[in-house]
């Protein structure tokens, strides 16, 4: 199987999800490549999982008071607040068949390829399951998969020097006010590349590239016309409107 790269592009978080969606449309009709691609969010961003609820796991004044965007993602999973200049999101979308069934199993061999990458970089990290990936037992990646008619979407962050602070300040962890000792209490849980590693987002992003090329038939390419087209459609009638991203 050869695979579409596509280099790393910044957009906002409705462009996001709905070019991750529109290639999984293009897959399931035949027309798209199996895609790995990479990507950043401008502005900052909180993405929820398919079957949360944004008003009980976002801030949403706090969110539109610091310009922060949310939206709702066609996989499962938590909540997650992706740091313009602070995390690199990667996607990859292919054919169900060439995965696992068994969905941990599927979870463990994509994020090989995050623990590869990281690897590059001389940082040890290890698949924690069911889906994330950890660096002496501190989170570093969050994943998340969905599976319709046969084609497989799993996509996950990679923190590089995302300001956690700020991201308690946008996710409801707690009822109570966000405090130092809670900062403290999350900062002791979630790790950084630049925790661990003197390098650049450029420099992740090259380092992931690699551990996720490795071994593969590859090249690189941009998004075809239909999926342009299509991902403008699910951008507008679907990832921006508050009926999908307060559905519930």
């Amino acid at each position: 199987m050869e695979w579409r790269v596509i280099r790393l592009e910044t957009r906002n978080a409705y462009s996001n999800m709905a070019v991750d969606n529109a290639i999984m449309e293009g897959i399931r009709a035949g027309s798209s490549a199996p895609t790995i691609r990479f990507y950043r969010w401008m502005p900052s961003a909180v993405s929820i999982g398919r079957f949360q609820s944004m008003n009980d796991e976002v801030n949403v004044e706090k969110c539109r008071e610091l310009n922060i965007s949310y939206v709702r993602r066609i996989t499962g999973g938590g909540a997650v607040y992706h740091d313009s200049d602070g995390e690199i999101t990667y996607s990859v979308i292919a054919p169900e068949r060439e995965f696992p069934k068994n969905i941990i199993e599927s979870y463990k061999l994509i994020c090989g390829w995050v623990i590869s990458g990281l690897a590059e970089l001389g940082i040890e990290a290890e698949f924690a399951p069911i889906n994330d990936i950890t660096v002496n037992g501190k989170k570093i990646s969050g994943n998340a998969q969905a599976r319709s008619d046969s084609v497989l979407l799993q996509h996950g962050t990679v923190l590089y020097s995302t300001n956690i602070k700020r991201m308690f300040s946008v996710l409801k962890v707690s009822n109570e006010k966000i405090s130092d000792k809670m900062i403290k209490s999350a900062e002791e849980r979630v790790t950084r590349v630049v925790d661990h590693a003197g390098t650049t987002q450029e420099g992740l992003y090259e380092a992931l590239l690699k551990g996720f090329t490795e071994g593969k038939e590859y090249q690189f390419d941009s998004l075809n016309g239909n999926e342009t087209e299509r991902a403008r459609e699910l951008e507008k009638s679907v990832y921006s409107s508050d009926s999908w991203n307060f559905s519930r």
